[in-house]
């Protein structure tokens, strides 16, 4: 017999630990090559990892909740005699084939405002400004202090904006490294403005600083998972950043009710899911290169246009929530988008979703309408500068003027979009000339499109 190491995976390049939240087999139990045996969660996914070899697992050394650094070994797996002595790192699993026809549309957030960090894409730093911190490793620098380096994106961004040194700031994760709520708590901390003398990071710096409420005899007491923890700092912190101002327009989806009607069954065909969705998405993203400001993101005190379209769209989760990004939106057909709408939300319900899939994003869409909700006002996705929100669709009387001039009412199908924005950098009419554009592209949608 021999023992297979099962170690913890690296999910994505600046990923340097992972918290095991849940064992998915207990020891004794058999297992196959490419089984899912425990899930992990960092700050961009959570995923199920698979086992690297067939076997019975024999010890659990990294019990639930912890976390621990990347290449640590989590448990070990007693094979037959001859099998590989060790094993490579369990990787990401490759993405699905696309969803059967009866994927439904992935739930988006009930709560709009609550988009997931893993989709909060990190604006690349400007040009280091004095006292940041480098990202060049020197050759003399311990383990400790490489991965006391090799922080987040968002992390090292939000250092360089603030002209702070990552290596002067008292990090809480493994090995002393910084994370963002180490630097959210070092900013509201009285010694921020010197740098050379930080003070220590609060338990949550990224919670209100009210007291919290204490439970009462019969009350259920839950304690926030790791997705929770994150999706609630990363709310405050965008409130915090960003000055929110959101608009709405009232969309007559009539004639897009048609086209999908035509449609639906010929898509089915074909696997996907044809959804209201899908067109918004692509009209979105047939007009987001007419009005640039609205992809763009903030870096101190500059605006960087992003040349990629990435929509992320929010789903909603029996455990929190998450944004996977459709990449180069604006390049796919009706088709295109109906079905990456169905993988990507298909996969974010069953924990397959790659690192990379999560990230990069330029503008998200939320979808509370689905629930029935009639209007919502999201909370935008750090770093991007806007969000949009998709109300209910439902049929509705509306005032209709007929080629002669005559009003009547008429039954037709109608929703509201709204949008939250970014007013350091989107204008009130930038934001409304987005919406008219989106809105008319919605109502004379083209049937070749589709």
């Amino acid at each position: 017999m021999a023992k297979i190491d099962v170690i913890m995976p690296q999910m994505g390049e600046s990923i340097a630990e992972g918290t095991l939240s849940r064992w998915m087999k207990k020891v004794g139990d058999e297992v196959k090559r490419d089984e899912a045996i425990f899930e992990i969660s960092t700050d961009k996914v959570d995923a199920e990892i698979p086992s690297p070899s067939a076997g019975t697992l024999a010890e659990i050394l990294v019990q639930e909740g912890q976390t621990v650094a990347v290449q640590t070994v989590v448990a070990r797996i007693e094979t037959e005699k001859g099998a590989a002595a060790s094993a490579t790192a369990p990787t990401a699993p490759a993405p699905a084939a696309a969803a059967p026809a009866s994927t439904a549309t992935p739930p988006p957030a009930v709560r709009p405002a609550q988009t997931a960090p893993a989709s909060a894409p990190a604006a690349p730093p400007p040009a280091q400004a004095p006292g940041a911190t480098s990202s060049s490793p020197r050759s003399d620098e311990s383990a400790e202090e490489r991965l006391r380096r090799r922080s987040t994106p968002l992390v090292r961004k939000m250092a360089a904006e603030h002209n702070l040194d990552i290596a002067g700031i008292p990090g809480t994760g493994f090995a002393g490294r910084v994370t963002k709520n180490d630097v959210l708590g070092y900013l509201e901390s009285p010694s921020a403005s010197a740098p050379a003398a930080p003070a220590p990071a609060p338990a949550r710096p990224g919670a209100p600083s009210a007291p919290g409420a204490d439970p009462w005899p019969g009350d259920k007491v839950e304690p926030w998972s790791r997705i929770r923890k994150l999706t609630a700092d990363h709310m405050v912190m965008s409130r915090r950043v960003s000055a929110h101002v959101s608009s709405y327009f009232d969309v007559d989806f009539t004639h897009i009710t048609k086209v999908r009607a035509k449609q639906k069954q010929e898509y089915a065909s074909r696997g996907v899911n044809l959804t209201y969705l899908a067109f918004i998405v692509k009209a979105v993203a047939d007009n987001i290169r007419k009005h640039p400001i609205v992809n763009a993101a903030v870096s101190n005190d500059a605006t960087i246009f992003r040349n990629e379209i990435n929509i992320g769209i929010a789903v909603a989760l029996d455990w929190g929530l998450i944004v996977p990004v459709i990449r180069h939106a604006d390049e796919l057909s009706l088709l295109g988008v109906a079905r990456a709408i169905n993988d990507l939300g298909e996969r974010a319900r069953t924990k397959k979703l790659n690192p990379d899939e999560v990230q990069r994003g330029t503008f998200t869409i939320t979808n509370p309408g689905v629930f029935g909700g009639v209007i919502g006002f999201p909370i935008i996705n750090q770093p991007q500068v806007a969000i949009l929100g998709v109300g209910g669709i439902s049929k509705q009387p509306a005032v209709i003027t007929l080629p002669d001039g005559t009003d009547v009412i008429a039954i037709r199908t109608r929703g509201i979009i709204s949008m939250t924005y970014d007013h350091r950098v989107v204008d009130g009419a930038d934001a409304d000339r987005f919406l008219a554009d989106v809105k008319k592209t919605l109502e004379s949608f083209p049937e070749s499109a589709a």
